[in-house]
Order: structure tokens, then C-alpha cells, then sequence
């Protein structure tokens, strides 16, 4: 069973994954890795000005041949420029009359929330894009945003995986109170960026219970928190097995609860980490050091022994 959609506060249908191509794909050609994403089932593409692949995107989307309204396409302002110039740049490159989803990339964009979201609404009134939304905001920025906002964005795209869901439940339940979809990029932060701390042995517990990868399991966790996914890879084998994660069974309540008293836990020690590698490196080295140490220790004694 393929991911589903969601339905934002302004009615409007939400594919609940994407594919991105920000990342380790910023400034680079993803024209194929976008077709071969469409090709394995992705129909929400993600892009934005400052990853520089909206041209690319366009071609992929071309080259699928598949009509408009098959394909979701969301992209960013993340310039200081003008959004309305901005946009119309994005929809020149990508090759739209719209994108389905227009988000600001940063709240530091705004040197003045409501008119520069006054300007976001105008664009939507104006069609050139069907919804629009933020990343990056805080709970801080939201309630700010909220306080002259006409139309409340759709989405909030946040960093969000096991080790800062404590510091994110705030920011989750106000978007859940205020209808903001929240969609999450980073998730498999605890195996890319963060292997070794506590959440690698809950996540393979629940692996190994419903005969996944623990790629899928953090996905599941993810989906489990009301959170819609945006992630990429250029393997074919991995984006399949991203998709698959809505044929698994469910974590359990347990399961769930384990993986987030894990993440508060906090990641592992960046020292402890770079350990592991080191002493696969230097443990020859290590071992020579030692020797040469006893070598010296036992020099001085004899010496002293004379």
C-alpha cells in the first residue's frame, strides 16, 4: 500500500512523502535521481532556490511525461529578495504555471513577518502556487506569524528525528492545535549522523519484531507522531524501501515510547563516536606506541639497575 495524503487546513491534498533534493544533492544535476524517484512512486517532489535544482527537477518532470496533476511539487524562497520575483523565477526554471506548495526556507527571511506573508498570500491568491507554508520555524516564530496571518500556513518542514522530539513536542502540539500540517526532513539523523547512542537498540529491537530495516522503523516512528516525511536517496533499492514502510505492521505503544525515552536520552558523545573509527585507524599504531613505551621503561631500569 503506497503513502497516502493528508489534508491541509486550506483543503488542499498533501502527499504524505516526498522525495528531496536538497541534502547531499544541493547544487548538483538530479535530474535522473528525480526520474528514477517518480519512476519507483514518489509524486511529491521537494526542491528549493538555494539547493539550485529546480532546473533539474523541470527536466525530470518533463521527461516522466506524466500530467501536471499527477506530481506535487513543493518548493522554497530562500533568497532576501522579493518572494514575488522569487517565485516566478522558481516557476520559469521548473517549467509551472504553479507549484502546489511554496514555502519560506527560513524565518530569517522576514525581516517583517506580516508583510512578507502578506506577500506569500497574495501569491496564493494569485495562483501561483495552491498552498503555502514555512521550515524551519519555531514555536516562537508560529505564535508571531499567527498574530496578523490571514491565511495560516499549511506546513511547518522541521529537522525532526528521535534525539530533539523532547525539545519539538512544544512546536508539534501548537501546529497540531492550529491545523499546521508538520513535515519532517533529517529523521534518520540517529543512523546517518548520530550511530552508537541509545536509540540504535530500540529501533533494532522493533526491526527485528516486524522484519524491517531501521530506516523503516524510524520512518513508522515518524508517521506514528502525526509528521509527513521528506527524505532522498540516489539508490533505487533504498527509495523502495522507504515506500514500503506503509506495508509493515505498526510499532507498538511500547515500541513508540521506548524509541522517544531513548532520543531524550540525548545522542552519543561526539567523542565516543569518533573513537570507534580511530581505533580501527591507529590501533596498530596504538599498539607500536605501547611497545615502544615498555621498551623505554625497561631501558631506564636496567640503567638504573647498573
Amino acid at each position: 500500500m503506497p503513502f497516502g495524503t493528508v489534508t491541509l487546513n486550506d483543503g488542499n491534498k498533501f502527499p504524505i512523502i516526498a522525495f528531496g533534493t536538497g541534502s547531499s544533492m544541493i547544487y548538483k544535476d538530479v535530474t535522473d535521481y528525480v526520474g528514477q524517484a517518480i519512476e519507483n512512486g514518489f509524486s511529491h517532489i521537494d526542491t528549493a532556490q538555494y539547493y539550485q535544482t529546480e532546473t533539474y527537477v523541470g527536466l525530470a518532470i518533463k521527461e516522466s511525461g506524466l500530467p501536471r496533476s499527477s506530481l506535487y511539487i513543493t518548493t522554497k524562497y530562500s533568497s532576501g529578495g522579493s518572494p514575488q520575483q522569487a517565485i516566478q523565477q522558481s516557476l520559469n526554471k521548473i517549467g509551472l504555471s504553479y507549484v502546489d506548495m511554496y514555502l519560506v526556507h527560513f524565518p530569517e527571511l522576514f525581516s517583517d513577518f506580516e508583510s512578507g506573508w502578506q506577500g506569500f498570500e497574495r501569491m496564493k491568491k494569485d495562483g501561483l502556487t495552491r498552498s503555502i507554508g514555512v521550515s524551519n520555524f519555531t514555536l516562537d516564530n508560529l505564535q508571531k506569524l499567527l498574530k496578523t496571518a490571514v491565511t495560516k500556513p499549511a506546513v511547518n518542514q522541521i529537522r525532526f528525528h528521535p534525539y530533539n522530539y523532547a525539545s519539538h513536542k512544544a512546536l508539534l502540539e501548537y501546529c497540531a492545535k492550529q491545523g499546521i500540517t508538520v513535515q519532517a526532513y533529517g529523521s534518520l539523523n540517529s543512523i546517518t549522523q548520530n550511530p552508537g547512542g541509545p536509540v540504535d537498540a530500540v529501533v533494532d529491537a522493533a526491526a527485528r519484531r516486524i522484519g524491517a530495516t531501521s530506516n523503516q522503523v524510524i520512518f513508522s516512528w515518524v508517521r506514528s507522531k502525526g509528521v509527513a516525511i521528506v527524505t532522498t536517496s540516489r539508490s533505487k533499492e533504498r527509495l523502495q524501501e522507504y515506500l514500503a514502510v506503509e506495508d509493515l505492521p505498526p510499532l507498538t505503544a511500547e515500541e513508540i515510547a521506548a524509541i522517544d525515552a531513548a532520543g531524550a536520552k540525548g545522542p552519543p558523545s561526539r567523542l565516543v563516536v569518533a573513537r570507534i573509527p580511530m581505533q580501527h585507524r591507529f590501533g596498530r599504531f596504538s599498539l607500536l606506541v605501547m611497545w615502544l613505551t615498555i621498551a623505554i621503561v625497561f631501558g631506564f631500569a636496567t640503567f638504573f639497575m647498573l
